[in-house]
């Protein structure tokens, strides 16, 4: 169970504070909601309080797991798959997973396609939602603003 000011992470959403909890009645159901803000666009997300454990609500990463992210971003390149399908699916996967590092891992390997060959426009929908869970994480976890975490991943990528 999570408290108001938790910092919290929602798979595929990203990072935010729950604001509040809330219960309200859906299809003749009462049900009881942690109403979370994501410090990224000023959006605020319900997450049902008893499924919490299903879909993957975890605390937000430390400071030193935080520094680990940032240094995984200037990580070694590595080789992309040709099928653009298969990158897709690859790709959704670490996100859906949750986990920050496999987050990382799409923004770094789509950025770097990016500069090297260009990317298709559902990849570039990827890169900009896999940023915003990433950098939505990072304000949280390093108490940085959204334009100074955005140059630390610039920093780390690109030296």
């Amino acid at each position: 169970m999570y408290n108001v000011g938790d910092k919290i992470v929602y798979p595929m959403h990203g990072a935010g504070v729950i604001e509040s909890i809330e219960e309200r009645e859906i299809l003749g159901k009462k049900c009881s909601y942690y109403v979370m803000k994501i410090p990224i666009g000023d959006l605020k997300v319900m997450i049902p309080t008893n499924n919490v454990n299903d879909i993957g609500i975890r605390d937000v990463i430390s400071i030193s797991e935080a520094d680990r992210v940032f240094s995984a971003l200037g990580s070694s390149q590595h080789e992309f798959s040709a099928n653009w399908n298969k990158r897709y699916r690859e790709n959704m996967v670490k996100i859906k997973s949750g986990d920050i590092f496999e987050v990382a891992d799409v923004v770094r390997s789509l950025m770097q396609r990016e500069k090297e060959r260009g990317l298709s426009t559902g990849e570039r929908k990827m890169l900009t939602s896999a940023k915003q869970i990433l950098i939505s994480e990072l304000v949280l976890a390093k108490g940085l603003n959204q334009h100074e975490v955005e140059n630390k991943i610039q920093e780390y990528l690109y030296g």
